[in-house]
């Protein structure tokens, strides 16, 4: 593949990736004018990486790794769409659905760069790294706090539940043992006010 070759390929992906703006999300801006979208969401968490990585669980992390997985860890929704973290009809085929995207996006991607995403994409979907790890604890936190600062926006439409927000959140603690503490206070808080259904959290 020559230069020009590779440049096409590398703009044909970039170009795919603008469609990560179309993909809604179940959570709400913290205005709660409207759903953001997952170009949004991999933004704000690649900036929270960067303002709070002094709290990872692994002080030695590569900073830079865990920002490429954050913003990359969603592209597979252009295919397979967002689906709802308490979707549980929808988790059934996710992984299938999210595979065959990581294959026909990341593909876009001359092939040296193409295997370099999916195994980042990959690192980050299965935690085997402390910046999977600590990606993966900011990719769940975020909600969190939207859901907090919109009183429960997207919980109370779905009818979730506090232990059904601590189960699929409780990894954060594997990344970023301190931001778990926090989210366990704002979601104990949540259910004090109201914004979140009790549960036994």
């Amino acid at each position: 593949m020559d230069s020009e070759q590779r440049v096409e390929r590398q703009l044909d992906f970039l170009l795919e990736l603008d469609r990560l703006k179309t993909v809604l999300r179940q959570t709400w801006l913290t205005d709660g004018s409207r759903r953001e979208n997952d170009a949004e969401h991999s933004w704000h968490i690649a900036v929270m990486a960067v303002v709070l990585a002094e709290h990872s669980a692994d002080p030695g992390i590569d900073l830079l790794k865990a920002l490429k997985m954050l913003l990359i860890h969603d592209v597979v929704e252009i295919d397979a769409g967002d689906t709802f973290a308490y979707d549980e009809v929808g988790a059934q085929d996710k992984e299938q659905r999210e595979r065959a995207a990581a294959e026909r996006i990341f593909g876009l991607l001359p092939n040296g760069q193409a295997a370099a995403f999916r195994d980042l994409w990959e690192e980050f979907e299965a935690r085997r790294s402390p910046e999977a790890r600590f990606a993966a604890a900011l990719d769940r936190l975020q909600p969190i706090l939207h859901n907090y600062h919109t009183q429960g926006k997207a919980w109370l439409a779905h009818g979730i539940t506090a232990r059904q927000v601590v189960a699929r959140n409780q990894h954060i603690a594997e990344g970023a043992p301190r931001l778990w503490d926090y989210a366990r206070r704002i979601i104990d808080e949540a259910v004090a006010r109201g914004y979140l259904a009790g549960g036994g959290s």
